[in-house]
């Protein structure tokens, strides 16, 4: 049996993009827990992480909405947004996957840890912010919340102006000795909830949260490691990764090795917002140490990708 972490994309959260309510979200968590519970089930030590692009993105959007309706209303800073987020978002997947363990007759207890993940503030990424988070505004509003709160604003699609944060790299994750623990023990947990709350280590125990969003990939292969996990299983909406994606000849990989990897990426054939971090995360964990083995697939087909008859495999 082997150690796997397990990284949630959207449509495990949200199957439908259109309705982004509590309510929706819980009802797919129950459908989602189906196929965790399966590995868990066969005797495998998961360990959960998950995004919170749409979460985050509300959270910010209701909070900017409630200051633009009073001035006396606080905008909430990111980084709680994060945390806000994480908390929710773990208290869904806690309650369904404990009710599918518990109707299979599984005594495992599970945990959410609001995860902190230390970044590193010389990162690129703060030089170029490019995620675009919360509401819409008008030329005039972003020049004034540029000003007002040193906001970076950049139109976006001809939709509106919006706020875009930094996307830094993974560095360490604050939390790794508890989620040690709790993992050690045979307990569930779900860690680096949409990648981690950013923060930067200011020397002296003191942590300071930043406005960013860390790439829940990146993170997830990070406590993956930390964790000497045995695989990396990215689920994503489609069952393999495919090279020529969209046209006539499309070809799905069963398997990609990493310099088979590296070409693909230099020819472009992986999106920069989708594929793209999956195919380099998965890269990075197979890279870090010798045995390890990656898989990119569907929820849907995430037990047979790990019995070997779906999904991509990334290997050296």
């Amino acid at each position: 049996m082997a150690r796997i972490v397990i990284a949630l994309g959207g449509n495990a959260l949200q199957a439908n993009p259109k309705d982004i309510s509590a309510e929706a979200q819980l009802v797919t968590a129950h459908e989602t827990s189906k196929a965790i519970v399966d590995l868990i089930e066969e005797g495998h030590e998961v360990i959960v992480a998950h995004g919170n692009g749409p979460q985050v993105g509300q959270i910010v959007s209701t909070y900017e909405a409630s200051a633009s309706l009073n001035e006396k209303n606080p905008v909430m800073p990111f980084p709680e947004c994060g945390a806000m987020s994480q908390g929710y978002i773990g208290y869904h997947l806690q309650q369904a996957i404990r009710e599918e363990m518990k109707k299979r007759g599984l005594n495992k207890e599970i945990a959410t840890v609001i995860t902190q993940v230390v970044v590193d503030e010389k990162d690129e990424g703060f030089k170029n912010p490019t995620k675009p988070v919360g509401s819409f505004f008008t030329e005039e509003q972003a020049k004034k919340l540029m000003q007002e709160k040193g906001y970076v604003m950049k139109e976006d699609a001809n939709r509106g102006w919006r706020r875009v944060v930094p996307s830094p790299l993974p560095v360490a994750v604050v939390e790794e000795k508890i989620i040690n623990t709790l993992v050690d023990a045979g307990h569930v947990v779900i860690t680096v909830g949409g990648g981690g709350i950013p923060v930067i280590d200011r020397g002296n125990g003191k942590l300071q949260g930043v406005a960013a969003v860390i790439d829940k990939d990146f993170a997830s292969e990070k406590i993956a490691e930390i964790l000497n996990a045995d695989k990396l299983i990215i689920l994503t909406a489609v069952e393999k990764v495919s090279i020529n994606y969209g046209k006539e000849n499309q070809q799905d990989l069963s398997k990609m090795t990493i310099s088979e990897a590296e070409k693909y990426i230099e020819e472009g054939h992986f999106a920069s917002g989708s594929m793209l971090p999956k195919v380099k995360a998965a890269m990075m964990f197979v890279n870090s140490k010798e045995g390890r083995e990656s898989i990119i697939t569907s929820l849907e087909k995430a037990r047979e990708a790990i019995e070997g008859s779906n999904g991509t495999r990334i290997i050296k």
